[in-house]
């Protein structure tokens, strides 16, 4: 046969495999009709084993035992998706005790943020919540959602993520941790200043202390001068640090904000390597509560250590139209090479295609849990 003969013969044999598709499909419907009436878990693991084992005996060699496996469990994993959307139209979905509120900004909010007063965090506070909120500082992240937790503070001001530095991993394992969530975020560009006493200049430079991450970030301007480098917790509390010991050669890399507040003279302004920086902050509560207008969820959520585990879970949000924007994992700490994944997509937790990949992720995924909706 030439190719023309195949590809006629292959046409043929895909429009009898759409056939049976659309047969199976009908009957995943009568499935999900059955497990409506009955309560019954749309997932059976044990069913599907057995199906899968079943199929590829069936098949005439190894190649073609694996294929049809990988086959099987696609349609498989399409039928549970159905029964799942039928199941969310007739009520049985998962239980999202968020309630959804107006603006966040109004009656007086106590806000926290971690660091000393000229921080970063303390710029992105006041573009969200503006100049006049009521806020107090914190040396740590922890200790800011532990404020929120123990009810010192209403909302706490965290940077989780940098245009050129990537996440900020602590931040990733402190949400997974603390009963806090997500309600708002900001994204504030970012200049990095250098900064000294009044009167210094650079060239009475000897030390710089910053964030380990501005220092980074800042790499090249820094390359070009012969100047020890000392890492701090905030950039705020190195420039502190420099105005109370009032030293020349002494300099500190943080914002104009800070250089004001400190009553440092700025050096040189926009040392930051990258013209287009900045950091997402995200702004997280203590109560289960979403902006009515929010459009973007973020969850974590942990799989079964077995193959195919997490694909079948990110197909919840292919089936349902839903966009996945990004994600990321941290290790789950016991459990050696096991990971905890954390989800950004495109929704809101009144939706009903939201509320149908939620079910099924709960559904297939060992541990799942909706960390903000804003």
């Amino acid at each position: 046969m030439d190719l023309l003969d195949i590809r006629s013969q292959l046409d043929e044999c895909d429009a009898e495999i759409v056939k049976l598709f659309e047969k199976r499909m009908a009957l995943a419907e009568d499935v999900a009709s059955v497990k409506l009436e009955s309560g019954k878990a749309v997932l059976d693991k044990e069913r599907e084993a057995a199906k899968l084992a079943k199929v590829a005996s069936m098949t005439c060699n190894e190649i073609n035992a694996e294929g049809v496996k990988e086959v099987f469990k696609l349609l498989m994993s399409i039928s549970r998706k159905l029964q799942y959307r039928m199941l969310e139209e007739n009520g049985r979905h998962i239980n999202i005790p968020f309630i959804p509120v107006g603006d966040i900004r109004k009656g007086s909010p106590r806000v926290v943020f971690q660091g000393d007063e000229g921080a970063y965090s303390q710029l992105a506070m006041k573009k969200y919540f503006g100049d006049d909120v009521s806020s107090i500082h914190v040396p740590t992240f922890r200790s800011a959602m532990t404020a929120i937790s123990e009810g010192s503070a209403d909302y706490a001001v965290l940077p989780i993520e940098n245009s050129t530095a990537g996440i900020v991993s602590e931040i990733y394992d402190l949400l997974a941790e603390y009963e806090n969530y997500i309600i708002a975020e900001q994204v504030l560009p970012i200049e990095h200043c250098l900064m000294g006493v009044k009167g210094a200049d650079i060239s009475d430079i000897k030390t710089v202390f910053s964030h380990p991450q501005s220092l980074m970030q800042s790499s090249r301007f820094l390359g070009e001068h012969d100047w020890k480098l000392i890492s701090m917790p905030n950039n705020a509390f190195a420039a502190k640090k420099v105005a109370d010991e009032g030293d020349k050669s002494q300099a500190a890399i943080a914002s104009e904000l800070a250089a004001e507040i400190y009553g440092l003279d700025i050096l040189e302004k926009g040392v930051n390597s990258a013209e287009n920086n900045s950091t997402r902050f995200i702004i997280v509560t203590g109560q289960k509560v979403y902006r009515e207008d929010a459009c973007k969820i973020s969850i974590c959520f942990e799989v079964p250590h077995e193959s195919g585990a997490l694909y079948n879970c990110l197909g919840h949000f292919i089936f349902n139209g839903l966009n996945v924007s990004k994600i990321e994992s941290r290790p789950i700490e016991g459990r050696t090479w096991e990971y905890r994944f954390f989800l950004d997509f495109d929704g809101n937790l009144s939706d009903p295609s939201v509320r149908c990949a939620l079910t099924g992720l709960r559904e297939e995924a060992r541990y799942l849990r909706v960390l903000g909706n804003y």
